[in-house]
């Protein structure tokens, strides 16, 4: 077969660059594996011992743009808040910050305790404790939810995904807030850009109310709605609605509540929160799980019959930026503590801190509630001002207006963060250094500290970002060159198969000639997981035969020769004999090629036949490819019939570099 030229391969390179899609960019594994790189530098910090897979596919029909079960990450590149995004840079920053979104669940969210929630709460009990009611409503709604949860197991049921829903909105503030602090550069920058598309995409307050009036909303709709704007970004967006209105309040009522979920890195804590919240809407959550059994009921009657969290998960898709409900049976990375009172966006925290006691509560309810419980809503205000004193002490990690920022830590590099003033360091294709593990006695407990806050400080940013997807790029292009090449050239093989005369007695055998066109990761990983023995003894082969072609290539004089034409005088004192001596001459080392021809009958299956054979085939490849000795393997195999299957393992001119890994699918 003809070989390959180098203009050939530059320019199917070229033609198959301008040819990838987004949809092919986005779902290839070379991304995913990318994703898995980085994900792996990061957990690997708190010494997390499991791979975390990346999945990425295309449908934009699915709602979900992104979620994980703490074991692997699913991303939707086809969701429409990536594909109304145009450019291939910018969408590239948008799946990277849902891919850091959902790493934040890996690394903080504590899952197990959610599951226990549930099931205390399917037994009608509270978990961890009974929530912090400061008000004689509050109680009064305690009671109301206990008997309106024990009438109906659906009642329950809807209860316990709302609870869901609620636990998630203070889940994703508490996280990207970690995520923010922890990994201000190339990760904090993602995030922040995945952040900025979102906060635009929410709808105002005004909006909201303007959908209830329509029928398409709800009002606990537009109170999740404001809950998640505050939880991520720390303000809320009111449209032309006053301050006065009941569904503004709520949210203000539950501020102190809501900033010690984002900050605190107890997820029992977050929980009791989330308990707080489901008894203080209580009178808003009962009319809309009325509303979700309506539209059940309207399912099943149509044949379609649906789950609570499917109705809920359609009903909910009114809300703008939020995220699906994260699954797993694990707790928290180790050693991921927090420090407290940390929290994105603390400038505008504030400022609607101040809005909120500016323009508090003042129902005639609300006044008759503290006349009641004087003495607990005391303690109810004592509480709130400790709480925003704690949120105006603290700095912002990422702002959403011109204070946002982000570091220079590099996804691939650094494992701890970095200073304010340090550059973005070169993402590369190559695994890097790592910290070394040192096992100490004793920990570093520091006493006092400060924390100040620099507003004037501005994200520095990833200029590499365009650098790292031509590489991306790059590396697909060349992977579909090769498939192509190898594709022409199994064309080749099967036509010269056919062309070649075996004799009158063959004249009637069909031949077929088979070769992988591209190498699949699980090839490469059985390849690396039985290698380390097999090129072992490759190298030991290697080390006796070198010599000798080493010597015979250089040439020179050999002594101590009991014979031969030529005297040594300077051995002639000897007694042994050995007192000749002859002069070699440098030599070629001879040309030669291997072909190494493997049966893959189905005899070949007993007694590890097969499994031999491919053992052998690694070690005489390797061997070969070391010492620059062409080499060809093949396997064949015959049918019932009058056929005969070439299979094709590793030409003498290989394309791609990745004969060493097809040599793993020989078997009999």
């Amino acid at each position: 077969m003809a070989r390959v030229s180098h203009k050939r391969v530059k320019q199917l390179l070229n033609e198959h660059r301008s040819k990838i899609t987004d949809k092919q960019f986005f779902t290839s594994r070379i991304l995913a594996g990318h994703y898995e790189d980085v994900a792996a530098a990061q957990t690997r910090r708190y010494r997390y011992d499991r791979r975390v897979h990346v999945n990425i596919y295309w449908n934009p029909n699915d709602p979900n743009a992104a979620c994980t079960n703490n074991a692997s990450i699913l991303i939707n590149a086809g969701h429409p808040c990536v594909t109304k995004i145009k450019g291939r840079m910018d969408r590239y920053e948008m799946v990277s910050g849902l891919f850091v979104h959902e790493l934040g669940h890996v690394l903080y969210t504590d899952f197990l305790v959610k599951q226990t929630y549930m099931n205390y709460l399917s037994k009608f009990k509270w978990y961890p404790a009974p929530p912090d009611l400061k008000t004689s409503r509050d109680a009064a709604n305690e009671r109301d939810f206990w008997e309106y949860v024990k009438l109906d197991p659906r009642n329950l049921e809807f209860a316990m995904q709302i609870a869901f829903y609620i636990a998630n909105v203070l889940e994703d503030g508490y996280i990207e807030s970690r995520i923010l602090a922890d990994f201000p550069g190339v990760l904090g920058y993602n995030l922040s850009v995945m952040r900025d598309h979102q906060y635009q995409d929410m709808r105002t307050v005004t909006q909201m109310m303007e959908m209830e009036d329509a029928g398409s909303g709800h009002i606990f709709h537009t109170i999740l709605q404001i809950m998640l704007s505050y939880a991520l970004y720390g303000e809320i967006k009111y449209g032309e609605t006053p301050l006065s209105d009941e569904r503004i309040q709520t949210i203000f009522r539950l501020i102190p509540q809501l900033d010690t979920a984002v900050t605190t890195a107890s997820a029992k804590e977050r929980w009791k929160i989330v308990s707080l919240i489901l008894i203080h809407c209580w009178h808003h959550i009962e009319d809309y799980i009325e509303l979700c059994k309506k539209h059940q009921d309207e399912a099943v009657a149509s044949g379609t019959g649906s789950s609570a969290g499917e109705v809920l998960s359609g009903l909910l898709q009114v809300i703008a930026g939020s995220s699906a409900e994260g699954t797993g049976s694990e707790k928290p990375v180790s050693g991921s503590e927090v420090r407290k009172g940390i929290a994105a966006n603390a400038a505008a925290r504030t400022r609607t801190q101040t809005l909120a006691r500016q323009n508090g509560p003042g129902d005639d309810d609300e006044k008759a509630d503290e006349s009641e419980a004087p003495d607990e809503k005391e303690n109810e205000s004592g509480d709130s001002s400790s709480e925003e004193n704690k949120s105006e002490e603290k700095p912002a990690s990422n702002q959403a207006d011109s204070d946002d920022s982000s570091g220079s830590d590099d996804v691939g590099t650094s494992l701890g963060g970095s200073d304010g003033d340090s550059q973005k360091q070169e993402t590369t294709a190559e695994e890097g250094g790592r910290i070394p593990f040192h096992q100490t006695d004793s920990a570093s407990a520091p006493v006092g500290g400060s924390t100040e806050y620099d507003s004037d400080y501005k994200r520095e940013i990833n200029e590499n970002a365009a650098t790292d997807i031509e590489r991306m790029l790059g590396q697909m292009a060349e992977r579909a060159a090769c498939k192509q090449l190898e594709t022409e050239r199994l064309k080749e093989l099967n036509e010269a198969a056919q062309s070649i005369s075996y004799g009158d007695i063959h004249s009637g055998v069909n031949i077929q000639v088979h070769r992988i066109a591209q190498v699949d990761d699980e090839l490469e990983d059985q390849f690396y997981q039985i290698c380390g023995p097999l090129l072992d003894i490759s190298k030991k082969l290697q080390r006796s035969l070198v010599q000798k072609l080493n010597d015979q290539q250089r040439g020179g004089k050999q002594t101590g020769l009991v014979m031969g034409r030529r005297l040594d005088a300077h051995a002639l004192c000897r007694n042994d004999g050995k007192v000749f001596y002859t002069n070699n001459l440098p030599n070629e080392i001879p040309r030669l090629s291997v072909g190494l021809l493997l049966d893959e009958s189905g005899s070949m299956s007993c007694g590890d036949r097969s499994t031999y054979a491919r053992a052998a085939a690694i070690i005489l490849y390797d061997f070969c490819q070391s010492l620059n000795i062409p080499i060809m393997i093949y396997g064949h195999s015959t049918g019932w019939g009058a056929d005969v299957d070439l299979y094709s393992y590793a030409e003498f001119d290989s394309i791609d570099r990745d004969d060493k890994f097809r040599l793993m699918d020989i078997s009999a």
